[in-house]
């Protein structure tokens, strides 16, 4: 299933770039997968992350020094690189291969001769490389050109069967981390051992995840991107933050929770509205919405629980209209999901390129195009107590309008965020993040 499901999936590649290439002037691509590089003054290197247009050809990280040669109507060229070692284990030329004209080099040098060989051999007029690496001397090589990113980037957005696949499968494996997680939560454990439950049963080590994971107990969940774990849980629990996801074949999930400690106080009330509110927002996705207005409406259902738990005395949309809203929810709706946790081309006007920013009110965006079937991305509304945008909130002219004693009560609880990934569809969305809950409570 999955191999018929690649060599459709490389179809779909095959056309894309061949439009891309013609469109931007090419007449064929470079594509570099990267290359493991050692710290400063250290044999050590840090993890390996191929180069996503080539992680998008070839679904593996073992890939370093691989290059890929793509011209249309050709069968692309992989120069894998397979180095003579016993200090590591080599690197295997992955199944999904098969697909490709594939030379396997032992030899770093051996294999950057063979592709400029290759590239003299070519009728092409012009090649663009794509990605690092020390070919700027070769042939005709333009290194990432704009356009042609600008072409690839745009249709990045639109996910193959293949793609979606691998996507549900991350979502199902992070649940399983999730569901760990809370409950190594509910036992008492610290964001330390809460962090390790996850991995174990997510089958992850931290170095596989699309990112690092954010684990926050009480006040630190009020930190967006918080990114340590404490090794001991703080003397009272008040509440939960998880944001963590998983990676197949290099497509990642990007899924966060929250938990409160106390299920009848405030803050569960609080966690469940946004909850409730994320569902409702959800539902009304369909091809054509522009994200900008999910977004918005978003900011109007923060207004509406703020106005329902009392934390605002003016009503939620007085809340809106003075843009109290902001400084509860300081960060983006959501954003593309795909090879990357941040995937690319969400502000791009269309194939040309072209920038199609956020209003500065809400200028943290990172997605502002009208939404279409087989995109892929999130939708996760947050709800915080920071500090610091707490101040400013407070020397607003909207200071009067708090409820200053509850809402100091709920900092120690640092906030709520409620993350979802979805897939478009023609009626509406698959949402892959409550399905694959759903399939593991009821196992």
């Amino acid at each position: 299933m999955q191999k018929t499901l690649f060599t459709k999936h490389l179809s779909t590649l095959e056309r894309r770039w061949e439009s891309a290439l013609e469109f931007a002037g090419y007449d064929a691509c470079v594509i570099t997968a990267g290359q493991a590089r050692n710290y400063f003054l250290d044999d050590q290197a840090a993890v390996f992350r191929a180069n996503p247009h080539f992680a998008q050809w070839l679904p593996t990280d073992e890939a370093s020094a691989s290059v890929l040669l793509v011209q249309p109507g050709v069968k692309p060229k992989l120069f894998f690189y397979q180095p003579a070692d016993y200090w590591h284990q080599p690197p295997q030329v992955p199944h999904w291969a098969d697909e490709f004209d594939v030379e396997v080099h032992a030899a770093e040098d051996g294999l950057l001769s063979a592709l400029h060989q290759s590239l003299l051999q070519l009728t092409a007029n012009r090649i663009a490389l794509i990605g690092e690496g020390g070919l700027a001397n070769f042939p005709a090589a333009e290194i990432n050109p704009v356009l042609l990113l600008n072409h690839l980037h745009y249709h990045r957005a639109y996910k193959t069967e293949f793609e979606v696949e691998a996507m549900r499968s991350a979502s199902s494996k992070a649940i399983a981390g999730h569901l760990a997680a809370a409950a190594a939560f509910e036992a008492g454990g610290g964001e330390f051992a809460i962090n390790l439950a996850y991995l174990a049963a997510a089958q992850h080590t931290a170095a596989e995840l699309p990112y690092s994971s954010i684990v926050a107990l009480n006040e630190h969940a009020g930190v967006l991107h918080y990114q340590h774990y404490d090794r001991q849980p703080p003397a009272e629990i008040h509440s939960f933050l998880i944001d963590a996801g998983a990676r197949v074949h290099g497509y990642a999930s990007d899924i966060t929770r929250t938990y409160a400690k106390d299920e009848n106080g405030v803050f569960a009330s609080l966690v469940a509205r946004l909850d409730a509110a994320q569902r409702t927002l959800i539902e009304t996705i369909r091809p054509g919405v522009n994200y900008l207005e999910l977004h918005i409406s978003m900011h109007r259902g923060i207004g509406q629980i703020l106005a329902a738990d009392g934390i605002v005395t003016c009503s939620a949309e007085a809340a809106f209209d003075a843009g109290i809203t902001e400084y509860f929810m300081p960060h983006g709706l959501g954003h593309l999901l795909g090879l990357q946790t941040h995937d690319v081309g969400g502000q791009l006007k269309g194939v040309e390129g072209g920038h199609n920013p956020p209003p500065a009110r809400y200028a943290a965006l990172r997605f502002t195009r009208e939404v279409a079937e087989d995109m892929v991305f999130t939708i996760e509304p947050g709800l915080y107590f920071i500090p610091q945008l707490l101040d400013g909130l407070r020397t607003s002219q909207s200071a009067a309008d708090i409820n200053w004693p509850l809402l100091e009560s709920l900092i120690p609880c640092g906030g709520i965020r409620i993350e979802d990934n979805v897939r478009v569809t023609g009626a509406g969305v698959e949402n892959f993040t409550r399905d694959a809950f759903t399939a593991a409570r009821n196992d």
